[in-house]
């Protein structure tokens, strides 16, 4: 038996090569390396080392109202912020709900005119997370009151605060509070916050005790003066003017940084607790900015200090109360 062998019609080859580039583009399309976009191919098979994250900073807020008005608020069209957290979160699976408003990728307004450090404008570089929290309230006997953040909440906010660390890779220095970034305008997450038990979970910065109790010895006898204090703060991220008085300005920054790292008490009046718990930190975190007596540079009348801020002998008499009255 005989076959004859026939070519395929033109029609049927066009057909085929058709389907075979379409096949061919549906592949290439589909690698991770390439991507379709409107009117060209993004070809990603090489990727440059030569980049950093946007993100630097994760900030940490309350609400300042209950969860209805702050999700209405949050919403927009005014502020918003990437991840808010109920005062009682819902659970699935035993893990807490939280509701992501932003996409990390995207800014969110929620730090307003802030600096810390060298940056500024930090709704550039942080994620930023709300709490539900009704912060201060009415005054009683006892002064003024702060509405506590519940066990659920901060364990939903320890849990997130874990998992942006750790991919952002952000330093202990680098986990804030509305009022270190804005310490004239802002006061929360207020003294109430348990940023020690952050810290233990391993968010945050801490002073280690043994720092404080040296540098609070120390101190005892002879305080830092109001422009070493300006220098410390600045040294450890705060946006504020070495003018040597006791302003305004300094006096905010004292206490965002009291709210933060003494919360027994913040009235932004300098004293040795606060002190050694500054110096603890840049001990711990900013070693550099205490080399070289970098932070004693206004000691003309008295002998050059050492590197870890010892005081010369016959400093008695710069007590505490030689910060009264200023």
């Amino acid at each position: 038996m005989t076959f004859n062998r026939e070519e395929p019609p033109l029609g049927v080859m066009r057909h085929l090569t058709g389907w075979l580039l379409l096949i061919m583009l549906a592949g290439c399309a589909g690698t991770p390396t390439s991507e379709v976009r409107d009117g060209y191919i993004a070809d990603q098979a090489h990727s440059s080392r030569a980049y950093n994250q946007r993100i630097r900073y994760l900030i940490l807020h309350y609400t300042d109202s209950d969860e209805s008005r702050a999700m209405h608020t949050l919403l927009g069209p005014d502020v918003s912020s990437h991840y808010l957290v109920p005062r009682q979160p819902a659970t699935t699976d035993s893990l807490p709900r939280i509701w992501q408003l932003v996409d990390e990728r995207d800014r969110a307004w929620h730090a307003g005119i802030s600096a810390w450090e060298d940056r500024t404008q930090l709704n550039d570089t942080s994620i930023g997370v709300e709490i539900v929290n009704r912060g201060p309230q009415d005054m009683s006997p006892r002064g003024r009151q702060w509405q506590p953040y519940s066990e659920a909440q901060i364990e939903a906010v320890i849990a997130l605060a874990k998992d942006i660390v750790h991919r952002y890779q952000l330093p202990p220095t680098a986990i804030l509070g509305h009022s270190d970034i804005a310490p004239s305008r802002k006061i929360d997450p207020g003294p109430r916050f348990p940023w020690k038990r952050l810290h233990d979970a391993g968010i945050g910065a801490w002073p280690n005790d043994a720092d404080v109790v040296a540098y609070r010895q120390q101190f005892a006898r002879c305080v830092p003066t109001i422009r070493q204090i300006q220098q410390a703060l600045s040294a450890y991220g705060y946006a504020i003017d070495i003018t040597g008085e006791l302003d305004s300005r300094t006096r905010n920054v004292l206490r965002a940084f009291q709210m933060h790292f003494r919360p027994a008490s913040y009235s932004g009046q300098p004293d040795v607790d606060t002190a050694a718990t500054l110096w603890a930190l840049l001990a711990r975190y900013r070693p550099q900015a205490l080399a070289g007596g970098a932070l004693v540079d206004d000691l003309a009348d008295d002998e050059l200090a050492t590197n870890d801020l010892t005081r010369p002998a016959h400093c008695e008499d710069r007590r505490e109360d030689r910060y009264q009255g200023q």
